[in-house]
C-alpha cells in the first residue's frame, strides 16, 4: 500500500484547518501558501472533503473553509479513505473485498489481513486532534 499525494495532502489541509480555522474561515490560496501545495490541487482535494461533509465552505471576502466537526471526529483512516479508498494491501481483504475462489485455501491471504489490520490499527486510531497536539508540540521546541 501506498498513500498517493491526495491522501497526503488531504491530512496536511485538514491539518491546517484545524490549527488555523479555529475562529475564522481559512482561504485556500492561505493554505496552499503554508502547505506549499498548489492552490488548483487543494482545490480537488477540498470538493471531495466538501462533498463527504467533512469541511464547510463559507462565501463572501472574509469566507474561506471550516472544519464541520471538531478535530477529535476525525481519525486518519477516515480521510485517507475518503480521499484513497480502501487501504487494504491486496483485493482480496478490506472493506471492498474482491471475489477470489482461492481464498479459502490461501495461506497468504492470513498475511494481507495481518496486514490490513494493522494498518487499520494505526490509522483508525489517530484523530486530527492528535495531529493538532503533535503540530503544537513541535511547533513548542523549534
Amino acid at each position: 500500500m501506498r498513500i498517493s499525494t491526495k491522501g497526503r495532502y488531504a491530512l496536511r489541509l485538514m491539518l491546517d484547518l484545524a490549527v488555523e480555522a479555529a475562529e475564522k474561515p481559512v482561504s485556500l490560496k492561505d493554505i496552499a501558501d503554508r502547505q506549499q501545495i498548489s492552490d488548483k490541487y487543494l482545490e480537488q482535494i477540498i470538493s471531495v472533503l466538501n462533498k463527504a461533509g467533512f469541511v464547510k465552505s463559507i462565501r463572501g471576502s472574509q469566507g474561506g473553509y471550516l472544519l464541520t466537526n471538531p478535530p477529535s471526529w476525525y481519525t486518519v483512516g477516515m480521510i485517507l479513505e475518503l480521499t484513497e479508498g480502501d487501504l487494504s494491501p491486496v483485493g482480496c481483504v478490506g472493506n471492498q473485498e474482491a471475489d477470489c475462489r482461492r481464498k479459502e485455501d490461501c495461506v497468504t491471504v492470513r498475511i494481507w489481513e495481518k496486514i490490513n489490520a494493522a494498518v487499520h490499527q494505526v490509522v483508525d486510531n489517530i484523530t486530527l486532534a492528535d495531529l493538532v497536539c503533535w503540530y503544537e508540540e513541535k511547533n513548542t521546541k523549534n
